[in-house]
């Protein structure tokens, strides 16, 4: 059996491919997290549009299975989020992909820095942006006072 093409492409983070994909991981991050939020992350798709931001989507054989974003969180510091691939396509190493793509983009806008959150009950988070060279940092922003999260920063050049 060959195993299909992965592609990671630009989005609009408005589209129904991408509002599939953040819908399930919303619901992905509720359950985690015994309904505690509704696994947002307060991200708006609005968030990820315009020069500052970019939204991808991967996919394979045409069929969106994977997203991604960057947004603007401060002068040349770039926030990863919604990264998501759906349960049947893990283990393949499309998170990793995203990443790295989310990383370019960021490079290529002028970030210096990318930062994120993730949470305590997301294991599999933890290890792939540890593995990618991010290391902990102190909670920031919305997250400061959160005992589920965990923030993680890059230098991007």
């Amino acid at each position: 059996m060959s195993e299909e093409t992965f592609r990671v492409d630009a989005a609009d983070p408005r589209g129904p491919e991408a509002a599939e994909l953040i819908r399930a991981l919303s619901a992905e991050l509720a359950r985690r997290y015994d309904y505690m939020e509704d696994g947002s992350g307060g991200f708006k798709p609005e968030d990820a549009l315009g020069p500052t931001g970019a939204f991808v989507i991967g996919s394979v054989g045409g069929s969106a299975v994977a997203c991604g974003a960057i947004r603007p969180l401060e002068e040349g510091v770039a926030e990863l989020k919604r990264v998501f691939v759906k349960v049947e396509f893990r283990g393949r190493g499309y998170s990793r992909a995203i990443v790295k793509e989310l990383e370019r983009q960021a490079r290529a806008r002028g970030y210096a820095v990318m930062r994120l959150e993730t949470g305590v009950r997301q294991p599999e988070a933890i290890s792939l942006y540890e593995s990618l060279g991010y290391h902990i940092i102190p909670n920031y922003g919305e997250y400061r006072d959160s005992s589920m999260s965990v923030c993680y920063e890059k230098r991007l050049v």
